[in-house]
């Protein structure tokens, strides 16, 4: 799904890279001088790193809404949350999970705690206020995990134009230096130089243009699993109190292990 639409909408984009790639740079790149070719093997490491960190969010991201799904149909459907734990062993690439298992063991330590102690109405509130907040962290955590590379791409849309630029400018202050010395000053005479001058600008746009799609098509992605993660935090929490409001044994973890 995410994989589709992306790379879709990056299509015309990779056949113009290629295109790019396979003539006119290539020519370019054999005859320009040094600053530029350093310029140009920048602008390629930038846009080869940045292809790989699009693909690989692509099957993160896909794999982490489908293991979130799959958990959270079965939190809903199961009342026992030592199942679940065990469950959450079989999805590593969950965010649901993730945040259950930091819930989980929140839990248990305060379980542990209350049947050392007779608990009370204040206790009570405190290990809730407890366990929302390790949700509320676990969310974060979660968050950045998948955030984590999007930096990059980030940096590659907004920085690479410019270094393009950088190499654009340094050609063309090159190319007048050689008109100065020829012997006519003909468009003949420019012209080569302002071409090599331009492609680095062209490659520098062909590097940023596919990470800043990536970049936001990602964003919005990272977007909805924080707010099913959200969503999921409410509902574990839910979960919890409406099953002490029966007493302590039939909270999750208690002797029966049953959740409403």
């Amino acid at each position: 799904m995410i994989s589709t639409h992306l790379l879709g909408a990056l299509g015309p984009t990779m056949l113009a890279v290629g295109n790019v790639a396979s003539g006119t740079v290539m020519s370019l790149f054999a005859q320009s001088g040094t600053m530029v070719q350093a310029v140009l093997l920048v602008l390629i490491i930038f846009s080869i790193s940045s292809w790989g960190i699009i693909f690989y969010k692509i099957y993160q991201l896909r794999q982490a809404h489908a293991a979130s799904q799959s958990f959270a149909t079965l939190f809903r459907g199961t009342k026992d949350f030592a199942t679940l734990a065990g469950a959450n062993m079989n999805a590593p690439s969950s965010p649901l999970a993730r945040i259950f298992a930091t819930g989980y063991q929140e839990f248990s330590q305060w379980r542990q705690t209350a049947t050392q102690a007779t608990p009370t109405e204040h206790r009570a509130s405190a290990n809730l206020e407890n366990l929302e907040l390790t949700l509320r962290r676990a969310v974060r955590e979660q968050m950045t995990w998948l955030e984590r590379t999007l930096t990059f791409l980030a940096t590659t849309a907004s920085t690479t134009p410019f270094i393009g630029l950088f190499g654009t400018v340094w050609g063309i202050m090159n190319a007048f230096q050689g008109l100065s010395t020829a012997q006519s000053a003909t468009i003949q005479a420019v012209a080569p130089g302002i071409a090599e001058a331009l492609v680095t600008t062209a490659v520098g746009l062909l590097a940023a243009i596919p990470a800043v799609m990536a970049y936001n098509h990602f964003i919005r992605q990272v977007q909805v699993l924080t707010a099913e993660m959200d969503g999921f935090s409410a509902e574990l929490l839910s979960r919890v109190r409406w099953s002490l409001q029966d007493g302590p044994q039939s909270a999750p973890g208690g002797a029966s292990h049953a959740v409403r």
